[in-house]
């Protein structure tokens, strides 16, 4: 299994300065299986055969198949993404509006890798989309410290294909481990030693 890119929830939350991004123009970095750790939670991105942890033999599992239609799948897509990675307000509005934008780009070779992101006039490509320049940029970062994004060129950035696409099927998996004794115990310590350190620094 290819190697995971783990990445911090802190600096996910904020993301990268938007003045200094490193540009990758020939390669989409967001190709890779991805890792995020969010409130004692690992979210994965991939294609089916990646989100299977190594070595696990058996994995109880309920599916449901829901029939939407366009606008209603579109808007259950936005949320479930929204509450799979603890999107802010600022950054779920404007994945809303990355992933419209990404509906019109045209397809090459069967999908679209990349979406243009230009502000300008007062509105993103133009036109005013209820919010701020400065607002925008906010989700934005959010949207590249959690792997949505990654920048291609000034204003060009590629998608993550897990997150991004034009299929007609989605599927949301959230996988229940029971935790051990000694797992819950380490934990209690390391949040109790945590706070200690808080105390003492008061």
């Amino acid at each position: 299994m290819a190697n995971k890119r783990e990445h911090n929830v802190a600096s996910a939350r904020t993301g990268p300065s938007l003045k200094s991004l490193t540009y990758s123009a020939d390669h989409n970095p967001l190709l890779k299986p991805n890792s995020i750790e969010i409130k004692r939670r690992k979210v994965q991105t991939g294609v089916r055969e990646d989100l299977t942890a190594p070595g696990e033999v058996r994995v109880s599992a309920i599916h449901q198949i829901i029939e939407k239609d366009d606008a209603e799948f579109v808007k259950v897509f936005a949320e479930g993404v929204k509450a799979m990675f603890g999107l802010s307000r600022t950054a779920y509005r404007v994945f809303q509006l990355v992933l419209a934008k990404y509906q019109d780009e045209p397809m090459v070779g069967g999908y679209a890798d990349s979406v243009y992101l230009a502000w300008f006039d007062g509105g993103l490509s133009g036109v005013d989309v209820g919010m701020t320049d400065r607002t925008f940029q906010t989700g934005l970062r959010e949207l590249l410290g959690k792997g949505f994004l990654a920048p291609r060129l000034p204003n060009v950035f590629w998608v993550n294909p897990s997150l991004f696409f034009k299929g007609n099927r989605v599927a949301f998996i959230t996988e229940y481990v029971r935790k051990t004794g000694s797992d819950a115990k380490k934990r209690d310590r390391l949040e109790a030693q945590g706070q200690g350190r808080l105390g003492m620094g008061e």
